[in-house]
């Protein structure tokens, strides 16, 4: 649904496109602030981010904070240290410096004579990580957080690993951020010395996915800046929202759990987008929500925002299975708490390509040896509301597993919460690795992909530690699936297929291997639900007006699969063209600034070899206006024998045309269980 523009508010709005504030240690740091004309301070809400607020997140920060600022707030987004035009320099993510320095912006935003001392956060993906992070600091001045796209956990559910085995998005990610901070300083703002900035950025970037493959097991590294080590040291309410086909899904009902404070929650079927452009729809009127959110908690408007369920719901419908889902059909239901009295675990049994409600007397093994490139049509690890990312039909990938079928449902069956296999197995290699999918087969046969998870098999006894498996041992084993919620209709039944392989959404082990499952002790457990319906949020999403810009040229995303008939080989292509998801070439009007930033990976893999798996990113980011034009083409590549992951890189940046610095990277990490 096309959002609705509002331009009449309760307050007028100024916006300073620039200013800075100066920490302590003389760091100064850039910020873009929406003020409400009032004669009066008024609350302020921050978002801190690396993305750059002037070429970056320009395009959605004025549609949504332009809202907020027109109910009376003051909303300031600042560049974290070494990000856009702030000083300093950027060497990883959540690091202690920037809570530190997070601490003192919201301690300097508390003394401005705009702001009356009520001071909230809020942010999506690494501003929704940080909001939580910088809460369990419990700046005195914080009162309130709104997250979205979040995590709690930075090991297990994040974009590096999960389960304990490594994503591919692990490398994909270190490369877009390679991308991002590439772009040059706007001299408009910074004047002459954005050169030098640029070229000190440049000299000091580190190799992003190389810091995070060097910490394959949830060490100190991780625990730092994961929230679930201590919910009890955050004390301000929070609001969280997230969607199914984002990646962030488990952490809805984790974080609501965990943490004794104020909550409320919304799951819906959306990407890793903001809920007001959620895709698939419905999306709703996030920013309204939000507005009654900061109303209650910085004005102490009794607008009953804490009233109903902790947590609205989508409960989607069984559709037919697409790599394009614009539109997830389904309804509202309410969770009061979690664990929920509405949620009844149920076991089913497996046997013979079945599951059952009874266990079998006699003892079932099956031997289970799947094709490295089994999850071919499972699509991303995280939607972004980009055509052809969702998964595909199932068939393909089921095929090339083994399923266990139920009977045919003689009547409508609903879950919600984080399906579970657990059973007996014994593996013929040190290393190994389970993967299990839950899929909804219509009556025509085709396979909707409704959960999946998957477990390092030398991490079943913690993620802190790798105990390797003893060949022909016996192990309990388990899976848990991702959080869900899906009504299966009557005359479909449900599936469970497991796997050894999960190419190319994970890196492979370093040996091919099978595993014996000793099904007749296994369980699949599932979490029926019989909750009830609520009327849920408006799905009438509203926002200032849009940020003014050109698109020079439409954008696009190319997907596309290749089978290598002679070598067994598959190479899976993705290639954002214009922009890396899909935005285009477009011209930000009131600056007179054009961004273009183009992307393209091959993944490729045999069957007949695990080190055979290759990963190329090739990229480039163009940014600039008449006479000032900064370009930085970059490739980046991941490999790996059976000892060491490696990963090499180059980056040439250039000026007008005229090439000004190369950078190389070249790096060597021993592989520890992965």
């Amino acid at each position: 649904m096309l959002k609705k523009i509002i331009k009449d508010f309760p307050y007028a709005v100024k916006i300073i496109e620039n200013d800075w504030l100066t920490l302590s240690d003389g760091t100064k740091l850039s910020y873009r602030l929406w003020l409400p004309e009032s004669e009066e301070p008024l609350p302020t809400i921050l978002e801190y981010l690396p993305y750059r607020k002037r070429d970056g997140t320009r395009g959605r920060d004025n549609p949504m904070h332009g809202y907020f600022s027109g109910h009376g707030y003051n909303v300031i987004r600042v560049d974290i240290r070494g990000t856009g035009e702030s000083d300093g320099l950027l060497a990883d993510e959540y690091l202690l410096q920037e809570q530190d320095d997070a601490l003192e912006v919201i301690e300097w935003i508390n003394q401005q004579p705009w702001c009356d001392g009520q001071v909230a956060m809020m942010g999506k993906s690494w501003g929704g990580f940080n909001s939580l992070q910088i809460a369990a600091r419990r700046p005195p001045a914080l009162k309130a957080v709104m997250v979205v796209g979040y995590t709690d956990d930075r090991y297990n559910n994040d974009i590096h690993y999960k389960g304990g085995l490594v994503l591919n998005d692990n490398f994909w990610w270190g490369a877009i951020m390679l991308g991002y901070q590439s772009r040059a300083i706007d001299p408009e703002i910074v004047g002459e010395r954005w050169r030098a900035m640029w070229l000190e950025r440049l000299e000091n970037m580190p190799l992003w996915m190389g810091n995070w493959l060097e910490h394959q097991t949830r060490d100190e590294y991780w625990q730092h800046g994961s929230v679930c080590e201590d919910y009890s040291a955050i004390e301000v309410p929070i609001f969280a929202v997230d969607g199914y086909a984002d990646s962030y899904t488990n952490t809805i009902l984790s974080l609501l759990q965990g943490v004794n404070v104020p909550k409320k929650g919304l799951l819906g079927p959306w990407a890793h987008v903001y809920a007001h452009d959620g895709v698939p729809e419905p999306a709703i009127n996030f920013l309204g929500e939000g507005v009654r959110w900061w109303d209650y908690w910085l004005k102490g408007k009794e607008n009953g925002v804490l009233d109903g369920p902790m947590l609205q719901a989508w409960m989607e419908d069984s559709m037919t299975p697409s790599t394009n889902r614009p539109v997830s059909k389904g309804r509202w239901v309410g969770i009061d708490a979690w664990p929920s009295k509405a949620v009844t675990p149920k076991d089913y049994q497996l046997t013979y390509g079945r599951l059952v409600e009874e266990r079998q007397a006699t003892e079932e093994k099956a031997v289970l040896h799947t094709p490295l490139a089994h999850t071919l049509l499972a699509n991303e690890w995280m939607g972004a509301g980009v055509p052809g990312e969702s998964p595909g039909d199932q068939r393909i990938d089921n095929g090339l597993a083994m399923n266990f079928d139920s009977a045919i449902l003689q009547e409508d069956l609903e879950i919600f919460g984080y399906p579970r296999i657990e059973l007996k197995l014994t593996s013929d290699k040190p290393n190994a690795m389970l993967y299990a999918s839950l899929c909804d087969i219509a009556p025509d046969g085709s396979s909707e992909r409704v959960s999946y998870g998957v477990m390092n098999l030398t991490h079943l006894q913690g993620h802190d530690k790798v105990v390797h498996l003893t060949p022909g041992e016996e192990v309990v084993a388990f899976v848990d699936l991702d959080c869900c919620g899906h009504r299966f209709k009557a005359g479909h039944r449900i599936r469970l297929s497991l796997a050894n392989n999960a190419w190319p959404m994970f890196w492979p082990l370093p040996e091919d291997y099978s595993l014996t499952l000793n099904l007749n002790e296994a369980i699949f457990t599932l979490p029926f639900f019989t909750g009830e319906e609520v009327d849920g949020p408006d799905l009438q999403p509203e926002s200032a007006e849009l940020t003014p810009t050109t698109i020079l040229s439409e954008g696009k995303v190319e997907r596309k699969i290749t089978y290598d008939l002679v070598n067994d080989a598959w190479t899976c292509i993705t290639n954002g063209i214009g922009g890396v998801f899909g935005e285009g070439i477009y011209r930000f009007d009131e600056i007179d600034l054009t961004v273009e930033h183009n992307l393209k990976r091959e993944l490729s893999v045999s069957n007949r070899d695990p080190l055979s798996a290759h990963y190329l990113i090739t990229q480039n980011m163009r940014i600039g206006r008449e006479g000032w034009w900064t370009n930085a083409d970059i490739w980046t590549t991941q490999s790996s024998d059976q000892h060491y992951f490696y990963l090499q890189g180059q980056m040439d940046v250039s000026e007008n045309e005229e090439h000004v610095y190369t950078k190389k990277w070249e790096k060597k990490i021993p592989r520890n269980g992965m």
